[in-house]
């Protein structure tokens, strides 16, 4: 009965060892992504996941490796049709120009505005309702030609993904939606056969050490392996009638296609690009432009009048008119931009853009949409690992061989 004790207790070795590589690779992808927020007392007693905790520098990094080499912003902002637009934000435009002329004129010129009868005001919506297509026309062809001044997309991604940690987690997430539950259930098979080795010296040699530097290195070795075969080998090799190749890189398609989805969908969107253009680097060339076409549009709507016009209002004001005009036109901006939305996110096509040209990537630069991230780091999960499988060894040591 001891022996039959004796020899069950030595096969929990391999069994516990097993577990052990199941919780430290469980745990190695769990501290890649949360807690999304310092857990813990600032700044080393706690954790924050590796890809939150660094979503700036990996944010930058996506934009450098790939994203910044494979979508051309011009070619992409070029897709959108001046008409179409006007269509899409024509109704509201119409609305917010009224509101815009009423309060400019109100505050410039209150006296002669107030003068104006109802057939004159209208007189003076209904031009400048005619002209407004004229305008958006010409202020999209200069957007478009302008677009590397006014548009930044490494501002565009950085920004949004520091301000929405959540968001770059899901990148990877799905992304590696079938490598990261593999690099779990892993350390459970690596961790049994890991453990065989330590079955066998303990069998002959019960020295204290054994069972810890046991744990350590099937801690280490189960996480370390895992990440080896998600990116190695990079090009195919075949052998024995079967083809090998990192997991990753053979899901070549398949990732690019939920990489470019979420890309679309969530980042490099119409609103997050009107978003940019009014409040990021760029929006003073933006204003730049605005004021050029908004002023020279007043410019012809008054041409006709303007000795009259000139008197009733005076130069100071007239002048302070188009700054307050500008002014309005670009802080309103999202008023009536948000109505073109639908058009542009179908017109942009960024989502498929960007999957035929990851799927063309050779496996060397595909491995770049998501290792070097957080590559830098792997090494704390794989030391985690080992920490952690020590750890289950001296558990043996003192609770079950003592």
């Amino acid at each position: 009965m001891d022996w039959i004790s004796q020899n069950l207790t030595l096969v929990l070795i391999p069994v516990i060892s097993a577990v052990v590589g199941y919780i430290t690779n469980f745990l190695a992808v769990k501290m890649m992504f949360y807690p999304i927020e310092f857990f813990g007392i600032k700044p080393f007693l706690g954790w924050q996941g590796l890809i939150p905790a660094k979503r700036r520098e990996m944010a930058e990094i996506e934009v450098e490796l790939v994203l910044g080499k494979l979508l051309s912003v011009k070619e992409i902002v070029n897709r959108l049709d001046p008409a179409q637009i006007n269509k899409a934000i024509s109704r509201r435009l119409k609305q917010v120009i009224r509101k815009i002329v009423n309060e400019v004129m109100e505050e410039s010129a209150p006296t002669l505005w107030a003068s104006l009868p109802v057939q004159g005001k209208n007189l003076v919506y209904s031009r400048i309702e005619l002209d407004s297509p004229n305008v958006v026309n010409k202020m999209v062809h200069d957007f478009q030609h302008n677009i590397d001044e006014i548009l930044d997309i490494k501002e565009l991604v950085v920004e949004q993904l520091v301000q929405s940690p959540e968001l770059i987690n899901e990148i990877f997430l799905k992304s590696g939606e079938k490598e990261f539950p593999f690099i779990e259930k892993s350390g459970l098979y690596f961790g049994f056969l890991f453990g065989l080795p330590t079955m066998a010296l303990w069998y002959f040699y019960q020295a204290w050490w054994i069972l810890p530097l046991g744990g350590l290195i099937v801690g280490y070795a189960t996480n370390w392996i895992a990440l080896k075969i998600i990116f190695e080998p990079k090009q195919p090799i075949r052998f024995a009638g079967m083809t090998f190749q990192g997991m990753f890189l053979k899901r070549q398609s398949e990732v690019s296609r939920v990489y470019s989805d979420i890309i679309e969908k969530k980042l490099f969107n119409s609103k997050n690009v009107v978003e940019i253009v009014l409040n990021g680097s760029g929006s003073n060339q933006l204003f730049e432009l605005i004021e050029l076409h908004v002023n020279d549009a007043i410019d012809r709507y008054i041409s006709m009048a303007q000795p009259y016009f000139a008197l009733g209002v005076g130069t100071e004001n007239y002048y302070k008119m188009k700054r307050l005009a500008v002014q309005r036109i670009f802080a309103d901006s999202d008023k009536y931009l948000l109505y073109a939305h639908e058009y542009a996110d179908g017109a942009l096509r960024v989502g498929e853009d960007l999957r035929l040209k990851m799927e063309a990537l050779s496996p060397e630069e595909f491995e770049g949409v998501l290792r070097p991230a957080y590559q830098q780091d792997e090494w704390k999960l794989i030391v985690t690992g080992a920490l952690l499988g020590m750890g289950a060894g001296f558990f043996q040591l003192f609770y079950i061989f003592a």
